[in-house]
């Protein structure tokens, strides 16, 4: 946990399930506010069909003027097919992510296609990015539960992480799609991964539907996942689950590692602006809790003050 990454999924994640289209412009402020506020990256959007998920239609444009600009966060952006790659790598997407869903329901509803299929034309799609010299990320969608099926068989789960391992892809998210995870099943499923490919770079992709959010990150951290990947305000949840439901916000886990003295070399005051930007653009509070309340002082920065009082 020194240095976990994390991952902001807002653009794309948080931004997916909404119906008032945000401009380009405003979308671009908050990406690039955020990618320099020091975080490591940045999910700026998602190559899908844009009369599908309308929040989406500018993902191509919203890399093409990025990719001229200088941030301190790696972009990444999602692709569900093959076709999606290909428009990701003609705008040149630094990382790419893509996944497959443990629910058979989901994963039709998703893509069109069912686990079996998907697993196969991803774990292809995903070599041809590396081919094309691009960092790759693929993950397991619905890894912990899906709200049409209920509970995901484990081992459904784990072969899926398998054959990545085995096809070379070694940087694995777990997606808890429908946010049905708690805190021992991720904690399992994490360590389970790592004893497959001790080297496997685990992220852990929660949402709180229910409540469990913070609790499964840090069960994730704490069972040895590098990356976390979180949402400004914890806008989001996907729009082909049963209850979408946003994501643990990344304000709020910043400043809970922050609290312990770990990545003060992000901007707090940053996200919180990007948050409280984002509730006023799409007109309602939001999940998160420390653009409402603001932060409590970090243990680093007590530290510095005590020690200043004590030449005073």
């Amino acid at each position: 946990m020194n240095h976990i990454l994390i991952h902001e999924v807002g653009p794309r994640d948080g931004l997916q399930v909404e119906a008032a289209v945000v401009p380009t412009e405003v979308k671009l402020d908050w990406i690039r506010r955020v990618a320099d506020s020091g975080v490591d990256i940045v999910q700026v959007g998602s190559f899908v069909r844009g009369d599908k998920v309308p929040q989406m239609a500018d993902t191509d444009d919203l890399f093409r003027i990025l990719a001229k600009e200088s941030h301190g966060a790696l972009l990444s952006g999602l692709v569900l097919n093959e076709k999606g790659l290909a428009r990701a790598l003609e705008v040149g997407v630094p990382l790419i992510c893509m996944g497959v869903s443990a629910s058979e329901t989901h994963s039709l509803k998703n893509t069109g296609m069912g686990s079996e299929e998907a697993q196969r034309r991803i774990i292809a799609t995903a070599l041809e990015a590396k081919a094309a010299g691009r960092k790759v990320q693929v993950s397991v969608q619905s890894a912990f539960g899906c709200g049409f099926e209920g509970a995901i068989p484990e081992e459904r789960v784990m072969g899926i992480v398998a054959a990545y391992l085995e096809a070379g892809l070694t940087s694995i998210s777990l997606a808890d799609t429908a946010g049905h995870s708690h805190p021992d099943q991720v904690r399992r499923y994490v360590r389970r991964v790592l004893e497959l490919d001790p080297a496997a770079e685990v992220t852990a992709h929660i949402h709180n539907t229910y409540g469990l959010g913070m609790a499964s990150v840090y069960a994730a951290m704490e069972a040895g996942a590098t990356a976390i990947e979180t949402s400004f305000g914890g806008l989001g949840g996907c729009p082909f689950t049963k209850v979408a439901a946003g994501n643990v916000a990344t304000e709020d886990l910043v400043h809970g590692l922050q609290r312990t003295g770990l990545r003060e070399d992000i901007d707090l005051g940053a996200l919180i602006s990007v948050a409280t930007d984002v509730a006023s653009q799409v007109g309602r509070d939001l999940p998160g809790c420390v653009y409402k309340t603001g932060p409590i002082q970090s243990l680093s920065s007590k530290k510095t003050e005590s020690a200043t009082d004590e030449h005073r």
